[in-house]
């Protein structure tokens, strides 16, 4: 009998890891999809860095201050979109130390329709998100799976 709920309770465990595992790569993939839906759509302009915001991503209650939590740079873009319209915006993809120093000169992408909507043409703002959760969801599901053959290889 204890035996049956180890291999019931093992079930349950691998295929909640293969699940979750697979969720998480679906997430990946669809933020994948979005970036090239974005690149293939986007109109690129020359910026520059025209300051860095410092902040600290401290959300609600459930993360805790520790002594050696540092505030992220998010730099602060200017950028002449194609209407000859000087446009600002703030990237949403920050770092400590700063990926980019102020009168830095970068590449901007953003859509004709919507130019707020403008990202810097950069790894860690177009493919940073992809990768965790891709990588997260491969790293997971994989032992899900390989747990689930060898068990399958013992019986």
């Amino acid at each position: 009998m204890q035996v049956q709920i180890r291999g019931r309770g093992a079930r349950w465990i691998t295929f909640a890891l293969i699940a979750f595992g697979t969720l998480f790569l679906v997430i990946g993939l669809v933020l994948a999809g979005l970036s090239v839906a974005f690149l293939a759509d986007a109109e690129r302009a020359p910026g520059t860095v025209v300051a860095l915001e410092w902040r600290n991503d401290h959300n609600g209650a459930s993360r805790k201050k520790r002594e050696n939590d540092k505030p992220s740079a998010y730099p602060v873009v200017e950028f002449t979109s194609a209407d000859g319209t000087a446009r600002t915006f703030r990237s949403s993809t920050g770092s400590n130390p700063p990926s980019y120093e102020r009168g830095e000169r970068v590449e901007v992408l953003y859509r004709a329709d919507s130019p707020e909507d403008a990202r810097i043409d950069g790894f860690a703002s177009l493919w940073l998100l992809p990768l965790i959760f891709g990588g997260v969801g491969l790293v997971i599901a994989g032992t899900g799976t390989a747990i689930a053959m060898a068990a399958r290889r013992r019986s």
